[in-house]
């Protein structure tokens, strides 16, 4: 009996032994993997979660995304604890690519910025420049959520605050410290304005009592840039696998994924694809 046992033992031993082998890398090598630091936008809007599959199906790099704002990317990047950027906040990037760390920055994408706000308007903006717009928000004391966390999209709406000769501040002038989705959602319960990447508001419109009320100005133009980090930042930079999704996303079929992005959904796309376009011609 009890060498019946030890045979039966032996045999189900074998058989997981077996089954363990037919589910392990016939090489044996560990999955590759990168660290990607983006602005919330890519994230919120629903791209990220379009793209990075097919990345990783086709190269075979699992990705690891940290979406904070431009700001906190950079800064990732900077200590050596992110492997690739992709951001939208251009005079940040261009200052960081000049202090040595990064490697190749290059043009991936576009869209724009909106200031939206509640349906009734109290401030009257709407159809408004985007500094006509925000100087009206000053003058009415009208809420005004800012998401102040210096991401892309806070430089841009404090760039914003300077043209139209305003230094906003007191009780109607309130920040989040957080992402575009979580401020959009505060600006809504507040009844109160916001600066939002176009992307981010559309993805999440339907949840929202906002409505976009000035929009189309040169200024508000959203680029974004994939930034390759090298080991002069930090021994544990994959310099090659950020090579391979740089390389990746800007080839001519993820750019043509990011340019039906949204569209089914929204009947426009979400980002126009720039990679190879003269920079000078999109009104930096």
């Amino acid at each position: 009996m009890r060498k019946g046992i030890l045979l039966g033992l032996a045999w189900v031993a074998t058989i997981l032994l077996a089954a363990c082998g037919t589910t392990a890398p016939s090489s044996g090598e560990p999955a590759k993997s990168l660290i990607l630091a983006t602005t919330t936008s890519t994230q919120d809007s629903g791209l990220l979660d379009e793209l990075l599959p097919v990345f990783t199906r086709e190269s075979g790099w699992q990705v690891k995304t940290v979406a904070v704002g431009s700001g906190a990317a950079i800064e990732l990047g900077r200590r050596g604890e992110a492997d690739v950027l992709l951001v939208h906040s251009p005079a940040a990037e261009e200052k960081f690519v000049a202090e040595g760390g990064a490697g190749q920055r290059r043009l991936v994408m576009h869209n724009d910025f909106v200031l939206v706000g509640p349906p009734d308007d109290p401030a009257k903006i709407k159809g408004a420049s985007s500094t006509d717009a925000l100087k009206k928000v000053a003058d009415a004391k009208a809420v005004f959520v800012s998401r102040g966390d210096e991401s892309g999209t806070h430089s841009k709406e404090k760039d914003l605050w300077s043209k139209a000769g305003v230094t906003p501040g007191g009780n109607w002038y309130q920040s989040t410290g957080q992402g575009m989705g979580e401020t959009l959602r505060v600006a809504s319960e507040k009844g109160g304005y916001t600066l939002s990447d176009r992307a981010t508001y559309l993805a999440q419109r339907d949840t929202l009592e906002l409505e976009v009320l000035s929009e189309g100005d040169p200024g508000l133009l959203n680029v974004y840039h994939v930034i390759e980090m090298t080991t002069k930042a930090g021994d544990k930079v994959q310099p090659d696998g950020a090579k391979a999704f740089a390389d990746w996303l800007v080839a001519e079929p993820a750019q043509r994924l990011i340019g039906e992005f949204g569209r089914a959904k929204y009947g426009q796309p979400l980002f126009t694809p720039d990679a190879g376009a003269d920079e000078s011609k999109l009104g930096l």
